[in-house]
């Protein structure tokens, strides 16, 4: 027989819910917008009239519901399409081989901190916790990320100037360290029943065999999460590739596809402040209408750009999903 609701539990659902939908809207809508302001005319962007659907119009008071595809033609066929793809790859390749990096690497350490035979176990533990409450400042991490690339470039043999390599390998390798994700994957390692270890022992497994035969299977659902948490931060990885990357190491061909968006958005656009007037002038005679506008909006190219910066993520995303809950629940949990 159900049992009839109370009251007050009635009242708490109804709170609950109407809290999750608002914030399920707040989230969603950043990327609705986007979209629909990456289908509407330059009038509609540079007039702030996108608030959901798409907008197209010579002015203000000519404005309508409706689309354009220019801005995604600009970019696929465009004369800066090049570079935008070119970033898109260098993303595509840092967060492939970085994740990849990150996961062997964590697998491993996460494998040898759950054993409690590792001499000085403890004190490993406690130096991996320490540096989630302790962090080094942006100034020592930089200088760290900069002396490292002048080791690549010594070991390359190109005199330590790290202009000389390519940079988004310091990126990759040098940036790959969370204490919380191998915390995760230690706890779910510990969570593995020691007679399996032993019958495969047993049965004469290899060190490497245990792991790769007994534990990795066994905490597939952690690993996947694990690997969620890396490709995501990998993907939306910024500032310190736009450090590394920029300035006095200025490496354009090795931009993510982020910095270079912030780049396009700071020259082409006043979002972050004014734009650059050359670029502006020679936009505007490149794309002029012949009525005093321009054919494609810088505006409707960056919210494209954010777009398809975005799509990766919402089809990769799906698949990995179902593992979230339990592998956190299986890493986080320490029984």
């Amino acid at each position: 027989m159900k049992r009839k609701m109370e009251t007050s539990e009635l009242i708490f659902k109804i709170i609950a819910y109407v809290f999750l939908i608002i914030f399920a809207v707040i989230c969603v809508y950043p990327f609705l917008y986007a979209l629909g302001a990456s289908f509407s005319s330059n009038e509609a962007n540079t007039t702030g009239s996108v608030i959901l659907l798409p907008m197209i119009g010579s002015d203000k008071n000519s404005l309508s519901i409706g689309g354009t595809i220019t801005a995604y033609q600009y970019l696929f066929t465009g004369r800066g399409s090049a570079q935008f793809w070119i970033s898109y790859s260098n993303t595509i390749f840092m967060t492939v081989i970085g994740t990849v990096w990150c996961l062997i690497y964590s697998v491993l350490g996460a494998y040898a901190l759950s054993k409690k035979r590792l001499l000085g176990r403890h004190g490993w533990n406690f130096f991996l916790v320490f540096t989630m409450w302790f962090g080094a400042g942006v100034v020592a991490t930089y200088n760290n990320y900069i002396d490292t690339a002048e080791i690549f470039a010594t070991i390359a043999g190109q005199g330590g100037n790290p202009n000389s390599i390519d940079l988004k390998w310091v990126v990759v390798l040098a940036m790959g360290m969370n204490a919380t994700n191998i915390i995760l994957l230690r706890n779910a390692f510990e969570g593995v029943p020691s007679e399996i270890e032993e019958a495969a022992r047993i049965d004469g497994a290899t060190e490497m065999q245990v792991l790769t035969r007994v534990y990795l299977p066994m905490s597939r659902a952690t690993i996947a999460t694990v690997t969620l948490f890396f490709a995501i931060s990998r993907w939306n990885g910024y500032f310190w590739a736009m450090k590394i990357m920029s300035g006095a190491y200025n490496q354009s061909y090795s931009w993510p596809v982020q910095v270079f968006v912030r780049d396009f958005i700071s020259t082409y656009t006043s979002l972050v402040g004014e734009a650059n007037e050359d670029a502006m002038i020679s936009w505007n005679n490149l794309y002029d209408d012949g009525a005093g506008g321009v054919t494609i909006s810088t505006y409707g190219v960056v919210y494209a750009m954010v777009v398809c910066s975005v799509v990766p993520i919402l089809i990769v995303y799906p698949f990995i999903q179902k593992y979230f809950a339990k592998g956190v629940n299986m890493g986080g949990v320490k029984e």
